[in-house]
This record gives C-alpha cells, sequence and structure tokens, in this order.
C-alpha cells in the first residue's frame, strides 16, 4: 500500500467537529473528498496530518486555529450604514451577504451587529478563530 506524499490524490471521509462537539462538516452520505497532498486544497493542519498514512487507515486530529482557517481578522469587520444595505433584504445576525471587493471580486459577509445607524460586516472565514478536531479515514491514495 502507498504512503500518502505531497503529490498524491488522496480522498477521505471525514468529520469535523468544534471544541464544543458541534459538527460542522462532514463528508457523510456523499463521495469521498478527493484532493491532492501538499497542495494547499485543504487547510494545512490536516494536510500535515495526513503524510505517511495508507488506506484504510482511521485517525483523529485536533487543529489549532492558526493551522486551519486562522485567527479572527479585526480588519475584516468593517460598519456600513445601515441605508446602504438595499430595503427588501431583512437584516438578521448571521445573514450571509455578497458583497464586491474594489478590484470587483465577489467577498462574502455574514451580519454579525445591527445598529440604528449602522450594520457591522464580518468577511472573516466562519470557522476562522476556533480550533477543530477532525475524525477521518483514508480510503485511497493514487500516487503522483
Amino acid at each position: 500500500m502507498a504512503e500518502i506524499k505531497d503529490g498524491d490524490t488522496v480522498r477521505i471521509h471525514y468529520t469535523g467537529t468544534l471544541v464544543d462537539g458541534t459538527v460542522f462538516d462532514s463528508s457523510e452520505g456523499r463521495d469521498p473528498l478527493e484532493f491532492v497532498a501538499g497542495s494547499g486544497q485543504i487547510i494545512s493542519g490536516l494536510d500535515v496530518a495526513l503524510i505517511g498514512m495508507e488506506p484504510g487507515e482511521k485517525k483523529v486530529v485536533n487543529i489549532a486555529c492558526d493551522q486551519a482557517y486562522g485567527p479572527l481578522n479585526p480588519a475584516l469587520r468593517q460598519g456600513v450604514p445601515r441605508d446602504a444595505i438595499p430595503e427588501e433584504i431583512p437584516l438578521e445576525l448571521g445573514l450571509q451577504l455578497q458583497m464586491q471587493t474594489p478590484q470587483g471580486q465577489p467577498m462574502p459577509v455574514t451580519v454579525v451587529d445591527i445598529g440604528d445607524e449602522e450594520v457591522m460586516l464580518d468577511a472573516n472565514h466562519p470557522l476562522a478563530g476556533k480550533d477543530l478536531t477532525f475524525d477521518f479515514e483514508v480510503v485511497s491514495v493514487d500516487p503522483k
């Protein structure tokens, strides 16, 4: 059997949980997640944990936020005037919106505070600042 190394195509089944046990993602009921090891397609903490594993192996790893989606970046939170948001959008905490960067790129944001005059939007990844746990099994490895 082939041990996983950078450049190999890897397929895993996984369940990702937060520290409190809340499941944030899982491949259960879906095809395995497929990616190229060491290519940056998955979070770095999981990529590193896979190196040297073989098909059929299982592992549970705890991944600190800096090896996952990074720490919360306060610069990615921005207040916008409430009247800048179209009236047909029902504002509520947790609402996902899409804005555009000055370069015209789409950027997802989340409503995190609603004031009388201002709405606070957060462009951090929803899992930024969170430590994660992955319970996974290597399904297959195709050497590069």
